[in-house]
Order: C-alpha cells, then structure tokens, then sequence
C-alpha cells in the first residue's frame, strides 16, 4: 500500500491505479510476437484498458498531463492510438483544456475524400501547426514513424511523441533519428 501511495506522488494523479489496471487488463508474460516481427516476454493489448470507462479516462489525464504547451493537434495512427485520442478529446473539453485530435489512416479508404488523415474539418489544415503524434505502446517506434510521415507530409511540425508504455526497445532511438522525442506515462521496466 505504501508503494502505491509513492507512485500516485510521484507519477501523478491517478496513474499508480493505472498502472495496476494495464497489469490486470492489458499485460501478459509470456513468449509473443509482436507487430514489429519481434519477439518478447512482454505482451500488451492496451485496448482492453482504453476501452474500459475508467481506464479511458486515466489513459486521457495521463496524456493530458503530457501535452506540451503550444501543441495545436495530438494524432496517431489507426487503431492502437485512436481510443486514447479519442478519450483525450472529450476529457480535455471537460478539463477546460481543449485539444483537438485527428488519425491517421494506414491506406487512404479508396471512396470519398481519400483521406490519410482523419478528424479535420474542411478547411481545418496541419500545416505549420505543431502537432504532437501518439500511440498506446512503442517497440521499434514504426507505427509512431508512420504517422510522423503523414503529418509532416500535411505541413505539420512534429518534434514529440507520446505514448502509454514504452517498451525500451528501441522506439525511443529510432525517434530520436527522426529529430523527436519520445515521453511515454510508463516504461517497460515499470512491468518487470
């Protein structure tokens, strides 16, 4: 009890009953292949909390804390950010902080607009805005790369990232090659 009373301290309001939440709901040990093609012991399907009412809202004021000031945008690409992005959204009109969101498709749809990018409305644009890119988990940091890629190829300006656990595996690198930052609200090690 006293360890969980140090956590909500230090990381934040809320977080240390995230945390045993993503244990409970969204973690597993084991032997697993990852979207990367790699393999781990480690396991998340952060969904199963995003999804739940209450892990929607921590995971939300968790990123809500995170948005660096100055931001226009918070995005990522379909599906593993979309839930939080969405959640982001309504907590933060009801914080009185609002931040507008978008996603990013991984194939524009075929019909309609054709749209990569989701969420604007017409004559709403990315460019020049500074636009901070989002995902539930990094491993190697490609489904982050792909949504930088979009939204820089909207004009955005895109520096940071952002995402529920880091896995330590390498995504923090391969962003940093790009010219962003990667924070996230864990790490893997805090699974260990």
């Amino acid at each position: 009890m006293a360890q969980v009373a140090k956590l909500e301290r230090t990381r934040g309001d809320g977080e240390a009953e995230l945390l045993e939440m993503i244990r409970a709901r969204s973690f597993r040990l084991g032997k697993f292949t990852l979207t990367s093609g790699r393999e781990s012991d480690l396991f998340f399907n952060l969904k199963t909390t995003m999804m739940d009412p209450r892990g929607a809202h921590l995971c939300a004021r968790a990123f809500l804390d995170r948005v660096p000031a100055g931001t226009d945008y918070v995005g990522g690409l379909e599906m593993g950010a979309v839930p939080v992005i969405a959640a982001l959204a309504a907590v933060s009109d009801v914080a009185g902080r609002p931040v507008k969101t978008f996603f990013v498709r991984k194939a524009a749809k075929g019909h309609g607009t054709n749209e990569v990018v989701e969420g604007l409305a017409v004559g709403e644009t990315l460019a020049g805005k500074q636009v901070l890119i989002t995902d539930d988990v990094a491993t190697t940091g490609g489904s982050v790369l792909r949504a930088i890629e979009a939204a820089r190829a909207a004009g955005a300006i895109v520096t940071e990232a952002l995402v529920i656990v880091d896995r330590q595996e390498g995504g923090a690198e391969a962003l940093a090659a790009q010219g962003v930052k990667l924070a996230s609200v864990f790490v893997g090690d805090d699974f260990r």
